[in-house]
């Protein structure tokens, strides 16, 4: 029997463990991607075949359903895509900006009562939306602000701001303290040392940080369901729209889903590379 000279193993054996494990991960992807595939196909199967029984596997692609969701049955597509987009970019910069700050804070200077402030910061991902959905509702409508993109904007600073925090400070703390204090040498000032060397050396955190955030942001349904009407509608509210008292037209809704999904897959394949090698760095480091 022939042996794996780098393995020091039989040779039949390593290659039965490598044909499970690519088993393993085709049966994984399918379960990760068939969902993605029964929305998209949904959107393009034309009339009632969406509800055919068995489901029909084959069939010619119509934009019906589109068209409909794009069109006559829009429910303000061309207001909710701009909204999500606007409001998820706007949150993702206030987030990382604010977030970082307080991560240096936490990693660099010595603050009375760190650890409890830390647990404090920590603690807000831990609320349950459903329970924050009517303070927020009602904090909203005396400051006249709801059904505006800005209480989305805030509303997610909540949530996303410790997300950042527990994210970026294990990056910073990383970073060599006498590279501060040689900038401070030089007369650099503390948000000098900030914005010039502790981020530039943190950029792989920042990336996933905020990568992170947007898709967060992005996804949200809870509150954009419970502050918003029309104006600030966002893509995930939208799609919930084609809910009526008269049935589901599950078509359209496919449809929409598959649009709100497009923008995320496209960012996480294009980062995704970055998002590993941050992850990976704040594990090393």
């Amino acid at each position: 029997m022939h042996t794996d000279a780098r393995a020091g193993r039989p040779w039949k054996t390593s290659s039965l463990a490598r044909g499970l494990y690519v088993v393993a991960m085709l049966i994984v992807a399918f379960f990760a991607l068939f969902p993605l595939y029964w929305t998209v196909a949904t959107a393009l199967k034309p009339g009632e075949m969406p509800f055919a029984i068995p489901p029909a596997w084959l069939f010619r692609p119509s934009l019906e359903h589109v068209r409909f969701a794009f069109g006559e049955g829009s429910i303000g597509m061309q207001r909710a895509f701009p909204n999500s987009l606007l409001i998820a970019t706007t949150n993702t910069l206030l987030s990382v900006l604010i977030g970082g700050a307080a991560a240096y804070g936490l990693a660099r200077f010595p603050i009375r009562g760190k650890k409890h402030l830390w647990f404090w910061i920590i603690s807000n991902r831990m609320l349950t939306p459903v329970a924050l959905a009517l303070p927020f509702f009602l904090l909203g409508n005396s400051l006249g602000i709801l059904d505006t993109r800005l209480i989305l904007v805030l509303t997610y600073l909540t949530f996303n701001v410790p997300l950042v925090v527990w994210i970026l400070v294990g990056f910073f703390q990383t970073i060599p303290s006498s590279l501060d204090e040689a900038a401070r040498i030089d007369g650099a000032s503390q948000w000098a040392i900030f914005a010039r060397i502790a981020v530039p050396l943190a950029l792989p955190g920042v990336a996933v940080a905020a990568i992170f955030t947007f898709i967060f942001a992005w996804n949200e349904l809870m509150f954009a369901l419970v502050l918003t009407r029309e104006s600030a509608r966002t893509m995930p509210v939208l799609t919930t729209a084609f809910i009526t008292g008269l049935g589901t037209r599950w078509g359209p809704m496919a449809a929409t889903s598959t649009v709100t999904v497009l923008p995320i897959m496209i960012l996480s394949l294009s980062v995704s590379r970055y998002i590993v090698r941050g992850l990976t760095l704040g594990a090393i480091k």
